[in-house]
């Protein structure tokens, strides 16, 4: 249970400070960018198998720009922490990348499974947030899916968080990969405050660099709780960098997702299973752990890694919770 309450607290990239303390990262060497082979196609997929390594991890949110008269922005938000990112499978034009937090907290090891983001080349569809509790699968026109790549982000149980599509591009010296305008729910940080703002449209990036990489998002906070049209409150940057470190060991994180992965995998195959059953996902969104589901599935992994429960249970448990959840109401 532990865990849990650490993975709700770190949702969507804010880690605590006082369990964020580890080591400063020993100076990284340089790594230029991929080199551009032969085809642009194996470009974009080297670029995002780059983003795999163990990282510090710098996370900066900061509202800028009020457009409602009686909304003052909120002060900057910094913190931090150690995570590694493994492939959890390529398979050529479909690519998944697993977060996993790796931290010190009184001289023990803290793991949290952290979010995933999932690749996919030329997709037909991808799956969107269409406003609270509802995330829905949109078709991509074939203009649009030409050389383009969609990112469809998970949150630490995998059920959905948001998806949008993009290209990858190398311009100035950059390999950088820019989202269409995508619909959010709120993260942790803004849905545990209950706002005026019930959403975001927001702008990814992904940029490579020498010893890492960056993800840079433009979010505009918005309220559509009237029932018409999201209106614009405020504007919000939110820089996320992932510097190379060896300052510590990720093997308590890789040990967890051995343990683990086997689950993880019959669980995203269930959300798979639902989305294609639906058209996409209605569920509850829940503040602290993004989604009613968070605590039940976290909780059953821990469980599992823990030798508290036999594989085969935790996955059969794991999937009713889903399917439970997700029911017709």
């Amino acid at each position: 249970m532990r865990a849990i309450l650490i993975a709700a607290a770190l949702l969507t990239g804010v880690a605590p400070a006082a369990l964020a303390q580890s080591a400063s990262p020993a100076p990284a060497q340089a790594a230029a960018p991929p080199a551009a082979p032969a085809g642009a196609f194996e470009r974009d997929r080297q670029s995002i198998l780059a983003q795999a390594g163990q990282y510090r991890v710098h996370f900066d949110m900061r509202e800028n720009v009020s457009f409602r008269a009686d909304y003052d922005p909120l002060e900057e938000k910094l913190s931090g922490g150690s995570e590694i990112v493994r492939v959890v499978h390529d398979q050529g034009d479909r690519i998944s990348l697993q977060h996993i937090l790796v931290m010190e907290h009184d001289g023990q090891s803290i793991v949290v499974k952290h979010w995933r983001q999932d690749w996919a080349y030329q997709p037909e569809a991808v799956l969107t947030y269409a406003g609270p509790n509802q995330w829905t699968l949109t078709p991509v026109p074939a203009d649009q899916r030409q050389g383009a790549w969609s990112q469809t982000v998970w949150q630490t149980d995998d059920s959905p968080r948001y998806g949008g599509v993009g290209r990858w591009t190398y311009d100035n010296g950059l390999a950088a990969w820019t989202s269409d305008a995508t619909w959010r729910p709120l993260a942790r940080r803004d849905a545990v405050r209950n706002p005026v703002y019930d959403r975001y449209l927001g702008t990814n990036r992904h940029i490579l660099k020498p010893d890492g990489w960056v993800h840079i998002q433009d979010n505009m906070k918005m309220s559509g709780r009237d029932g018409g049209e999201p209106i614009a409150i405020v504007q919000e940057d939110v820089i996320n960098t992932y510097d190379r470190s060896s300052a510590y060991s990720p093997k308590p994180g890789d040990d967890y997702w051995a343990a683990t992965k086997a689950y993880w995998a019959a669980i995203r195959d269930q959300w798979d299973a639902v989305i294609a059953r639906d058209g996409g996902v209605r569920l509850a969104e829940e503040g602290e752990t993004g989604a009613v589901t968070g605590a039940p599935l976290m909780d059953l992994a821990q469980q599992m890694a823990d030798g508290e429960i036999a594989e085969g249970d935790a996955i059969a448990r794991g999937r009713a919770v889903i399917l439970e959840a997700t029911a017709a109401r």
